[in-house]
């Protein structure tokens, strides 16, 4: 036999060699044959029977099968759920605890079943009580649109004794309503859940001939970037967020989840990333009841905007899914878009309508036509007829009927069977004598209204579907808004948001840098993902991975944590080129490269040195003093470079001369001012974030202690610096340059009389993140009205007198009103009553803002647009370069002198 079953693998034939007894195995299948076959069957099977809806219903055959149970145990009373298990398995070949549990995650999608007792909860993960314990029936949802037995397609059941669905007749794309996944054998399905009001308005579009354009919306609400989403195929992402809201600045409250994940996991993740210091946490509570609230208690000292970021970046509050639209059409996966699933579901559900406007046309017209056959009958008395009477058989008495009923075979839509026939024999006699022929000729005019309505149904059949459609959203549509918010996410960098949880050290003699070299030199605070620059002496630098410990080559000069695409941190450098000998100077910034290759700030011959070099973090630029050694042809042995003079260019740059003669000497003369222009800022409204790459509202030049004023709708302020790393209050009302001797103009309106008074003031220079109101105090005062126009107008309308006659006029505000204090009540706007105020002064550009600071004038003056030009030194406030910010090193050694300088021998 295993002589056999070697020939069998080896060759591939449809007859196996001669057996011992002699005869010929003709009908025996390779074992290769087998395989193929079996894996197809196995393969077929999972994909239609277990793992993919149907395009048709949205179900997957489970559910399908579910449903029909839930409508054939339907007598409007709750059933248990295991009794509703053990009848589905009438159709369904799988156990019960498959059944259970598909059951339990339609009812958790709150749109079928209408579910009693504890049905578990997909935001916290709690499973649901035993089958036992829980009840349902279904929804009048369900009941208006999923069944109809005169147009469901039927099957024998997997044992032949029952009928069940091959689809249900489902007019709606349920399919994209509830979502759903499954993985199959050779291929997978994820399919989104999208908003049941825009789904409606997407069929509407469809059937309108407009091609609808959909997006998912999940339970668990939160926020979605659907930027990448690509219709659902196959390669398209979504990004889903939490929503974290800043109680304080200890406090963050995450109020919604991301989908895919549970208030466990969430938590879970977390503290996963505290654990690994990715983020510094006090504590985390779970507060969720009927809303999700998980508190975050930070750490003190930690920034809660950059907590948030790296909450996104480092936790289950950020995941990307990735959707892949598969299901059943025509026997056969195929992979589609969401919009044409739609479109598909939108003509799927006209032609239901039309069958059933169809069924219900030959319903009527049958009920016409007998009502006319009974009426002719009776009244032509045909049943007193004495052939009819006499008529000894079945087949006679048709006969007998048909000649009777020729004259009037014109009336009828359809010819009279002998069915027909019978039915007026089987008629009662008393029904006969007690007919009323003016109620029959009204029933019959009814019926012939309800005709000519259905046929128009039939001919303006689209706007027939569209009213359909317009009654779904009308009757179910109500606190089915949409969940998840739809937002342009920004990129978040976890090197730039990654807290700071090992220390950098360094062995410059030796070459080394690493996090775990606590005996050597202490360089700063940095994460266990940054990345490190160092410059050696001999003008060669990298960016390297932090680790424990690295090589990075001797004689390091600078070490430093390195930010990718940092244009502001400028390094100054004097070096000698080791080829010529002459020495060279150069301003130039780094802000991206490739990872442990080596770069060289010289031009890279032998002999190369640095002579000074200084890491500038806003670009600073000192003047040193240059000493050269005595030689018969220099007459001018000593002079300044002021680095200010020279321009910032790129890494790769050669620099200007300094001197073709050896130099002895470079002294740190004074600390110089920064030479970069302050960095201009916009505000993506999309985002929420403050950019430097020209999206969205342009806030202006920032520079040193600039601030950004916050203003929000119950009358408080604040002042937020501008950090690209900010997050802001969505519910604010103005976001803007803070100019502190700039004068605003407020209406506001007291929360107990009710009187509207005008203010104009200047806010107050307070601390970064610290809220002040700026209106009444008093509880129910609101800001009508805030406006940073210099001569604002508003337009009154007002009640005057007794008799309340309507007025309109414009008023000038300042008029009202000098400039006062934050805090003062103001003026009273009308001694009338107010009924509407509209501004009808421009509001002021404060991107526009300047500062600029004299010797006569040592507070800032802030001017803005065309008023007053900026001064020559504007943002050339003195910064001192100290400490590691600037470091001086020579090619041999180095001494100090009897004055305190560096000496250079």
């Amino acid at each position: 036999m295993s002589d056999e079953i070697n020939n069998t693998n080896a060759e591939n034939h449809d007859e196996l060699p001669d057996a011992q007894n002699g005869e010929l195995a003709s009908n025996t299948i390779p074992l290769s044959g087998l395989y193929e076959n079996w894996f197809l069957d196995y393969a077929s099977y999972v994909i239609l029977d277990r793992a993919v809806p149907h395009i048709n219903d949205g179900f997957k055959p489970v559910q399908r099968r579910i449903l029909h149970s839930l409508r054939e145990m339907d007598d409007g009373r709750y059933n248990k759920a295991a009794n509703v298990i053990g009848n589905t398995m009438k159709y369904h070949p799988h156990g019960d605890a498959s059944i259970g549990d598909a059951m339990v995650q339609i009812g958790q999608k709150d749109l079928l079943i209408d579910c009693q007792g504890n049905w578990g909860d997909p935001i916290t993960g709690d499973s649901a009580a035993a089958p036992r314990y829980i009840e349902a029936r279904l929804s009048k949802f369900a009941n208006d649109v999923v069944f109809n037995p005169d147009t469901t397609e039927w099957q024998l059941s997997y044992d032949g004794r029952n009928n069940e669905p091959i689809t249900l007749p489902v007019k709606f794309p349920l399919l994209l309503a509830q979502g759903a996944e499954g993985i199959a054998v050779g291929l997978a399905t994820k399919i989104m859940p999208h908003n049941f009001v825009e789904l409606i308005d997407g069929c509407i579009q469809a059937l309108q001939g407009e091609r609808p354009d959909i997006y998912p919306d999940f339970p668990t609400g939160g926020m979605a970037d659907v930027s990448l989403y690509n219709e659902g195929t196959r390669g398209g992402k979504i990004r889903v967020r939490a929503k974290i809201e800043e109680r304080d600045k200890k406090t963050l409250a995450i109020t919604e989840i991301p989908f895919g994940t549970t208030t466990g996991s969430l938590i879970d993740s977390v503290v996963a990333a505290n654990d690994k210091g990715k983020i510094k946490i006090k504590k985390i509570e779970d507060n969720t009841a009927e809303n999700v609230e998980i508190i975050v208690h930070l750490a003190p000292g930690i920034s809660p905007d950059m907590t948030i970021d790296a909450l996104y970046a480092f936790t289950s509050c950020e995941n990307a899914i990735s959707p892949n639209t598969c299901v059943i059409k025509d026997s056969r996966p195929h992979f589609m878009s969401v919009n044409d699933i739609l479109i598909e579901n939108a003509k799927q559900t006209k032609a239901l309508l039309k069958k059933e406007l169809e069924i219900r046309l030959h319903e009527l017209q049958e009920k016409i036509f007998f009502s006319s056959l009974l009426k002719i009958f009776i009244g032509e008395g045909m049943y007193k007829n004495s052939q009819y009477e006499q008529a000894g058989d079945f087949k006679t008495v048709v006969a007998v009927l048909h000649d009777l009923f020729t004259p009037f075979f014109d009336q009828f839509y359809r010819e009279i069977t002998s069915d027909d026939y019978k039915r007026l024999i089987d008629k009662p006699m008393s029904s006969i004598t007690r007919f009323d022929v003016a109620k029959a000729d009204e029933q019959m005019k009814s019926l012939e209204n309800e005709i000519k309505e259905v046929k128009r149904h039939l001919r303006e059949l689209t706007a027939y579907a569209i009213r359909w459609f317009e009654y779904l959203r009308e009757k179910y549509g109500k606190g089915r808004e949409r969940k998840t918010e739809i937002r342009i996410f920004d990129k978040v960098e976890a090197a730039q948001v990654a807290l700071a949880n090992a220390k950098l050290y360094v062995n410059r003699e030796e070459g080394f840098i690493g996090t775990n070299m606590k005996k050597d030199e202490f360089v700063s605070e940095c994460s266990d993902i940054d990345d490190i620059i160092t410059f050696r002496s001999d003008g060669k630098y990298s960016i390297n991975k932090i680790q424990d410990k690295i090589f990075v080559g001797k004689d390091i000069i600078h070490v430093a944590v390195f930010k990718k695409g940092d244009d502001r941190t400028t390094y100054n450098a004097i070096y000698k080129d080791g080829a010529s000998g002459i020495s060279y100077v150069k301003r130039f910034a780094v802000t991206g490269v490739t990872r442990d290759k080596p770069y060289d700030i010289s031009k890279g011959a032998k002999g190369s040195k640095v002579l000074y070099f200084t890491a500038n973090a806003n670009g600073e630029a000192e003047v040193v003093n240059i000493q050269l050694r005595p030689h018969s042809q220099l007459r001018k042995l000593n002079f300044d470079i002021d680095f200010a003079e020279l321009a910032i260019k790129g890494r790769g740059s050669q620099g200007n001369i300094v001197s073709k003669y050896p130099i002895k000497k470079i002294t740190f003369k004074n600390a110089g001012v920064s030479t970069l222009a302050g960095r201009k800022i916009w505000y993506d409204a999309t985002l929420q974030r403050l950019n430097a790459d020209e999206r969205g509202t342009y806030l202006g030049e920032f520079d040193g202690a600039d601030k950004i004023l916050l203003v929000m709708p119950d009358g408080s302020y604040e002042l937020s610096t501008f950090d690209l790393n900010n997050h802001f209050d969505e519910k604010m009302i103005r976001l803007e340059r803070f100019a502190p001797d700039h004068v605003y103009t407020a209406i506001q309106q007291d929360g107990k009389t009710g009187t509207y008074y005008v203010k104009r003031f200047k806010f107050d220079e307070i601390p970064v993140g610290k809220r002040v109101k700026f209106i009444n105090e008093e509880a129910g005062s609101r800001l009508i009205l805030l406006t940073n126009g210099l001569e604002p107008v508003v337009r009154l309308n007002i009640l005057k007198g007794k008799s309340q006659t309507p007025e309109q006029f414009e008023q000038l505000l300042p008029e009202i009103i000098d400039v006062k204090g934050l805090k003062a009540q103001g003026n009273r706007l009308s001694f009338h009553k107010v009924e509407n105020i509209k501004l009808l002064t421009e509001e002021i550009d404060l991107s526009t803002l300047t500062r600029t600071k004299t010797e006569a004038e040592p507070a800032e003056a802030i001017t803005t647009g065309e008023q007053q030009k900026p001064a020559p030194a504007e943002n050339n406030e003195v910064k001192q370069n100290s400490g590691p910010t600037m470091e001086i090193t020579n090619p041999d050694d180095i001494n100090l002198d009897e004055d305190g300088q560096v000496s250079l021998f």
